[in-house]
């Protein structure tokens, strides 16, 4: 029985996508999650063979949610499943360990070759997007310039992203099992990284890389 769990903020997509892979001799849906943290947790308590994420996910965005569930379960494959056709997330779902990446806007066939190619461990990703884009992004060994985003921690993009989606400090910390003077020291170096000085700066900022939907 091959075990998926699906991510995704709303509940009719989530229905969706249940049904086409239901629909699958052999295939079941062990878990669904409404936010990308739930995504993780769940996905620790069932160990999915795969895991459908979308990009845009509330608390924790899939790229994050991604490197996550990779690094505790290497054996777990991911597809992003995004409305996003660029470069730049492709990319971050890439280096956070997904195998796959699908278009929201692709045929629904294409969803069931991407989960059967994942459970084989192959790779799958939109016609929407380039080959030869990947293939060069995976093939490459040079050291480009780190972008601002990538210099912060895992810790330090999950607490942009809450304040980007208007928690409070005290709010995050709750969120996160640690202290507000954590936070706002955590705030503090995230703005200093990203070199924004306000929380209106920084709610651009995430909402310019995706982090968050406008």
């Amino acid at each position: 029985m091959l075990k998926i769990l699906i991510a995704d903020d709303h509940s009719i997509v989530r229905s969706g996508i249940r049904g086409l892979l239901e629909d699958q001799p052999g295939w079941e849906v062990c878990a669904e999650a409404a936010t990308g943290r739930e995504a993780v947790n769940l996905a620790l308590k069932h160990k999915p063979d795969v895991v459908v994420i979308d990009y845009s996910m509330p608390e924790l965005n899939g790229i994050e949610a991604t490197r996550q569930i990779r690094g505790a379960l290497p054996d777990t494959e991911v597809l992003v499943f995004t409305m996003h056709d660029s470069e730049d997330v492709l990319q971050r779902a890439l280096a956070a360990g997904a195998r796959g990446y699908l278009v929201k806007s692709d045929d629904s066939a294409q969803l069931i070759d991407a989960v059967q190619s994942l459970s084989r461990h192959k790779a799958f990703v939109s016609t929407a997007v380039s080959g030869a884009l990947v293939s060069g992004f995976l093939q490459n060994t040079g050291n480009p310039a780190q972008q601002p985003l990538e210099s912060l921690t895992p810790r330090e993009r999950e607490i942009v992203q809450l304040l980007a989606e208007g928690n409070s400090n005290k709010e995050i910390a709750a969120k996160l099992f640690i202290s507000v003077k954590t936070v706002e020291t955590h705030r503090s170096t995230v703005m200093r990284k990203l070199e924004v000085n306000s929380i209106v700066e920084l709610v651009r900022y995430a909402i310019r890389n995706k982090l968050v939907e406008p």
